[in-house]
């Protein structure tokens, strides 16, 4: 077979082209990589919004989502916004993808936006029975979240909750669980290669919060004003108190959170109830368990577990299962003690 000079050439510099190209595709892929750091500055503010919302650690949230997506690189992060490699499972009736993990084919969440993958991780563990542990630990315990998410099956690797762990404190996820945490991180990272101005900063007088029950009796101090409302806190947890003709609509639209969330975070299951003027309006998810000195509560004439919760940002299952109360709504008796942690 003959086989022109111009033929060898030309095939030569088509090779040489083609070669050229995939280094250069190459080196551009390794470009646009994404770092960790990059990652983190990137997503910080949805998890702290999240943890706020849920009481979820903002670490555990990171530190999840740089371990299952690759700091936002894996080609499943990429083709569905799936940041925490959430299966589809019976009740998904969104968009789908599939790809090899477990098994060949698997079938997972895909998203319009990596917001919405965050808001749906935040509400997987929050609907699923099975996680309903995790939220006895509190949202800055991010090694006891980290083991409990191994223990209740959300990954296979026997070392998972290690890899978020060591994720977390490589990276000093945890500042994002304290007060102004989206602050105190940057910061910190800011300031690390001075370490008298980082002592000097975290030694200054802050604004604390005291972990005191709500009583509307009392003294209250705002610790800020938002739309319209002073913002007061107990138990870490912050919360307003209804105005006149207030509805949770209202408020959720002034304070951007859903109506149904805010019924969600005081513990109505009615959709149709509406607070009373003066009424405690939780703005964020109540805890499991009281922070302050107090081991026990004494009921007053017509309190219910539902009142001693609302007291203390306290859920009401928590107090109930504490308790070991039924769940109703009838009234305690005068001077029965209630545990509170």
């Amino acid at each position: 077979m003959n086989i022109s000079r111009k033929t060898i050439i030309f095939g030569g510099i088509f090779f040489i082209s083609c070669f050229c190209t995939l280094l250069t595709a190459s080196a551009q892929s390794r470009q646009t990589r994404q770092t960790r750091e990059e990652y983190i500055a990137r997503y910080k503010h949805i998890a702290i919004d999240q943890m706020e919302r849920y009481g979820i650690p903002a670490s555990i949230t990171m530190a999840q989502g740089i371990l299952e997506s690759d700091s936002g690189n894996s080609l499943l992060s990429r083709s569905s916004n799936n940041h925490f490699g959430i299966k589809c499972k019976k009740q998904w009736t969104g968009r789908k993808v599939y790809h090899d993990d477990d098994e060949k084919g698997e079938c997972f969440r895909a998203y319009d936006s990596v917001e919405e993958s965050y808001t749906d991780h935040a509400e997987f563990l929050d609907n699923q029975p099975r996680y309903d542990s995790l939220f006895r630990y509190a949202s800055d315990d991010y090694r006891s979240w980290a083991r409990g998410l191994k223990a209740c099956g959300y990954a296979t690797a026997p070392d998972y909750a290690q890899r978020l762990v060591k994720i977390i404190e490589e990276s000093e996820l945890y500042l994002l669980d304290r007060p102004n945490g989206d602050r105190l991180y940057a910061q910190h990272r800011d300031e690390r290669k001075n370490p008298d101005e980082w002592f000097s900063s975290q030694s200054s007088v802050q604004t604390a919060v005291a972990a005191t029950g709500v009583d509307v009796d009392n003294y209250r101090v705002a610790v800020t004003t938002h739309k319209g409302y002073s913002i007061y806190a107990t138990n870490g947890v912050h919360y307003l108190l209804a105005k006149e003709d207030d509805t949770f609509e209202q408020i959720g639209k002034r304070l951007q959170i859903p109506a149904r969330t805010l019924r969600k975070f005081n513990d109505l299951s009615d959709p149709s109830s509406q607070p009373m003027t003066g009424e405690v309006i939780y703005i964020a998810r109540k805890k499991s368990r009281w922070e302050g000195a107090e081991k026990y509560h004494l009921c007053r004439e017509g309190e219910t577990a539902y009142a001693v919760g609302q007291h203390y940002a306290l859920r009401t299952k928590a107090v109930e299962k504490m308790n070991k109360l039924k769940k109703h709504p009838e009234a305690l008796a005068e001077g029965k003690q209630i545990r509170i942690k």
